[in-house]
């Protein structure tokens, strides 16, 4: 794959920060061969204008926890606004209008048992112009979360990702990094985590002393704990953007039917493949969901009636283009 918009270093650089978030920018520039002023200075203009952020978020995967795909489908003039309150919410990400505006798809990630109650059966039946939910319960991740999309660029050697793995978790070049203490346990999260994560789900590269004074710990406390919550793959981090910045401007769904059988393997299939950004397992009328993005409608047929029309045990097919992006992961997309 091949990015025609960024260029290669800013590509690479990204694909740096998709392998460690929090790696200084010193260490950045030496396994990228630049300074670390270059680094910084990249890094601030994607943030400025490609809409890049470095975030942490909590696996549910790995924590236990329910993660549900909705399709709300709306009358055709409220499905913005519907939207953008739905995005307000921090237990929803990936908001986008699809189904030409009549409908709002997103996955909610409850951090509480109480909450998706409240949102399924609470909030959004008694919203007026709500004509029908669709809820999907993911199962099993395929591809997606802790392995990003940049990856299939290739804008990395081995070398060079084990190099920025070194010591994970760190934003100081001085003395041994967190990653040094014990080994970290099961992936959990304790109640007083909360502030710790309210600060790093905003900005993954919070330094110590914003998360100190968030939080009240000592700066060797922190560091432990960030590093006990990175290593048990409780959080991890990730690198936001909208896809279009690498000539990626089409994206939609794919609501699968594969042969119960063939539910595995065709799992596993759409996961190596270059568009295909996410994929998991569900439960509902489809029994894969993933999400794939394209550089045209034409490129998007071509996978759609090429790699994806090849896989053998897929039966059906459902694609629903995205409109318009309502909310990435944790932050709403600025009009």
């Amino acid at each position: 794959m091949e990015s025609d918009v960024l260029d290669v270093l800013d590509l690479r650089l990204l694909s740096a920060l998709e392998v460690d978030g929090r790696a200084p920018f010193s260490r950045i520039g030496t396994v990228l061969g630049v300074s670390d002023q270059t680094v910084a200075r990249r890094y601030r203009r994607l943030v400025a204008t490609g809409g890049v952020r470095v975030v942490a978020l909590r696996d549910a995967y790995r924590l236990g926890q329910d993660q549900w795909m909705l399709r709300v489908r709306c009358a055709p003039d409220s499905a913005l606004a519907i939207g953008e309150a739905l995005a307000k919410r921090p237990d929803t990400f990936w908001i986008g209008l699809a189904s030409g505006g009549t409908e709002v798809i997103l996955l909610t990630r409850p951090h509480r048992p109480g909450d998706h109650d409240d949102l399924l059966l609470g909030k959004l039946p008694r919203t007026p112009r709500v004509l029908e939910i669709r809820a999907h319960q993911l199962l099993h991740r395929f591809y997606g979360g802790v392995d990003g999309w940049l990856r299939k660029f290739g804008a990395l050697t081995e070398d060079e990702i084990a190099a920025l793995r070194a010591d994970p978790g760190c934003l100081s070049d001085s003395g041994p990094g967190p990653g040094s203490g014990p080994p970290p346990g099961p992936a959990r999260l304790e109640p007083d985590d909360e502030p710790l994560l309210a600060v790093l789900e905003r900005d993954g590269r919070a330094t110590y002393p914003e998360l100190q004074r968030a939080t009240g710990r000592s700066d060797s406390s922190v560091k432990r704990r960030l590093t006990a919550l990175l290593a048990s793959g409780a959080i991890y981090l990730d690198v936001e953007y909208p896809p279009r910045i690498f000539g990626y401007p089409v994206s939609a769904l794919l609501w699968i039917t594969a042969a119960p059988a063939a539910l595995s393997a065709v799992g596993r299939a759409l996961a190596a493949h270059g568009p295909i950004a996410h994929v998991s397992a569900t439960a509902g009328s489809s029994n894969l969901v993933a999400s794939v993005v394209a550089r045209s409608t034409a490129d998007l047929y071509d996978y759609l009636s090429g790699p994806l029309g090849r896989l053998e045990g897929v039966q059906h097919v459902e694609t629903t283009p995205f409109l318009r992006r309502v909310k990435h992961l944790t932050y709403p997309v600025a009009r």
